[in-house]
């Protein structure tokens, strides 16, 4: 008899072990919710490559690909969440703190996917699109900013803002950008513009086009580039700029021609002092910031008008000095090429060109 009740009760002592496995397994369900359960808020925007990309509302680790964007990033005071940028973002020193992932043209991507990014930030012209297929292939999300004048370096900079979801930092910023630009423009109303060579390059020399932002930037700055080309980074003879005879030579602090930063000894090369810039000694030289589409740029307008205009600004103090790099992507030496009496091109390697 006993052992009928124990068989007759066995069903109903595996009912309750089975119902109280179940109660458990809710129990632990409930104890310890999943990942997935509260899924990342994402938006569709659209970048300067023209496409619609899909990136988090508010993205927590950032990796940036250019250092003009690196530097927007710092400008907009949303440095904690850049975990990564290239060997050449130098500016501001912090940046070189930010681990290392290559440079703008082939960067590592290995290194950029140890650091889990949930954005990658580039420029247009600085990095390549195969470099943004890769990303994708690798489900890492990207935006690209692109800008050619100053106007659009500061829209860009409050679109990179909002991708940021920082848009009151970016407001900030880019009123406060065009209200130095407007005061510049202010006091050189009615002024004679000064007739200007930039200089990229000595050897072969080149130039800038009015294509550019750097030519945009030296005319907010109360000056016209004298170069007109088809190419954005024109290579031109010494004879044609003698017969051009610029009021002024514009020149980047850090520039590296062949190492030398005196530009004074321009004198002592051939043909250079047969230049009214050379013998006036009419020279103008700002910080690197010149080479690059960030915020910096407006910093250099203000400095630039005080020196082509010092009759102006005379008593004016000049806006607080910016430490140029050590070092910059936005100007490669090109492999040398010999300059003839007729203007040439060549691609010269500005953040703004095709090594951003």
């Amino acid at each position: 008899m006993s052992a009928l009740i124990l068989k007759l009760a066995r069903p109903s002592a595996v009912l309750v072990v089975c119902l109280l496995g179940l109660c458990g397994l809710k129990l632990s369900a409930q104890t310890f919710p999943s990942a997935t359960s509260s899924p990342v808020p994402m938006h569709d925007v659209s970048d300067d490559f023209g496409r619609s990309v899909r990136l988090p509302v508010t993205p927590q680790r950032i990796v940036s690909l250019a250092p003009s964007v690196t530097e927007t990033i710092y400008a907009l005071g949303d440095e904690a969440r850049l975990v990564g940028d290239t060997d050449y973002c130098d500016y501001p020193p912090d940046a070189q703190k930010k681990t290392k992932v290559g440079g703008a043209i082939e960067p590592n991507l290995e290194q950029i996917a140890a650091l889990h990014p949930d954005l990658v930030l580039l420029a247009k012209s600085a990095n390549h699109l195969e470099t943004v297929r890769a990303l994708e292939s690798l489900s890492i999300p990207t935006y690209a900013t692109d800008a050619h004048t100053v106007d659009e370096i500061i829209a860009s900079t409050q679109k990179l803002a909002d991708v940021l979801n920082v848009p009151t930092a970016g407001k900030t910023l880019a009123d406060d950008l065009r209200k130095r630009l407007a005061e510049v423009q202010s006091e050189l109303k009615g002024a004679t513009p000064r007739r200007v060579l930039f200089i990229v390059w000595l050897d072969p020399l080149i130039s800038v086009s009015q294509k550019t932002f750097i030519a945009d930037a030296i005319h907010q700055a109360g000056a016209i580039s004298l170069v007109n080309s088809s190419q954005e980074w024109p290579q031109i003879s010494l004879e044609e700029v003698v017969h051009l005879q610029p009021d002024y030579l514009v020149l980047a602090s850090s520039h590296t021609g062949e190492g030398k930063h005196d530009v004074a000894a321009l004198a002592n090369r051939p043909g250079w002092r047969n230049l009214d810039a050379i013998r006036n000694n009419h020279y103008a030289v700002v910080s690197d910031a010149i080479n690059r589409p960030s915020p910096r740029i407006v910093s250099v307008i203000e400095d630039l008008a005080r020196q082509l205009h010092p009759e102006i600004f005379k008593g004016t103090p000049n806006p607080e000095p910016q430490k140029s790099p050590t070092s910059s992507p936005e100007l490669v030496n090109p492999s040398p090429k010999p300059v003839s009496s007729q203007s040439s091109h060549s691609s010269a390697c500005l953040e703004s060109s095709c090594a951003r």
